[in-house]
């Protein structure tokens, strides 16, 4: 694909066969960023695991993604009050279940339901499934405690698994993020991945970790540096 003048500008300033510590990397991809807007630096990790459909988890970064994002709630009238209170955008029952049904209606980041509710929202298993937006109890996102599941994905909570490919894709930031809180993002998914290592991995899980932003070159990190 043929790149522009300001893409070959920043590759450029890229050393492409260094492995940059993480107080160089988050200052570089900064630097390399060329969007008129403040630009998303997201992550790409590549694992090393044969059986990749274990590898799915929860991350929260300590100083957000930098993302507002939109949290629908469905639940009965008795949970709606609180749904509200912890900044849920929509909220609702059975009504939003058929809004959805009727109009295939996803202008929403993230999905919450009660227990209770599941019977009815699994029904739009082949709409919210295919965005990556159908609640599930393992991501906290069936729960009774919907007050709770909403401030955690306000605050940035994020559900992780790798591509076909075996790379990992997250968001850890904006380019407007101060580097310390940047590097601090970066270092919490990193431990984050270590964390939820399967027991019978081999060798180097992570074979390679990188950073960059929306547009701009990809960085890669010493994966020492994050520890």
């Amino acid at each position: 694909m043929k790149r522009g003048k300001k893409w070959r500008s920043m590759v450029e300033k890229v050393d492409r066969e260094k492995i940059y510590e993480i107080e160089e990397a988050v200052k570089l991809v900064k630097e390399t960023s060329y969007t008129k807007f403040e630009g998303t630096v997201e992550a790409s990790i590549k694992v090393n695991y044969k059986s990749l459909q274990n590898i799915r988890g929860i991350i929260s970064l300590p100083n957000g993604t930098g993302k507002e994002v939109r949290v629908l709630v469905f639940c009965r009238e008795d949970k709606q009050a609180a749904a509200k209170e912890a900044g849920a955008d929509y909220v609702g029952g059975i009504e939003l279940v058929e809004k959805i049904q009727q109009e295939s209606w996803t202008d929403f980041d993230a999905c919450v339901a009660t227990p209770d509710m599941m019977k009815d929202v699994g029904k739009l298993g082949p709409i919210l499934g295919r965005k990556g937006l159908m609640p599930k109890p393992k991501a906290g996102t069936v729960t009774p405690d919907v007050a709770t599941a909403v401030q955690k994905l306000k605050a940035g909570q994020m559900e992780y698994k790798p591509d076909k490919t075996g790379v990992i894709h997250l968001r850890v930031g904006k380019t407007g993020f101060d580097d310390v809180k940047l590097a601090e993002n970066v270092k919490a998914l990193y431990g984050a991945l270590m964390r939820d290592k399967p027991a019978d991995a081999k060798g180097d899980f992570l074979k390679s970790f990188c950073i960059s932003p929306t547009m701009g070159p990809g960085i890669k990190l010493n994966m020492r540096s994050l520890g």
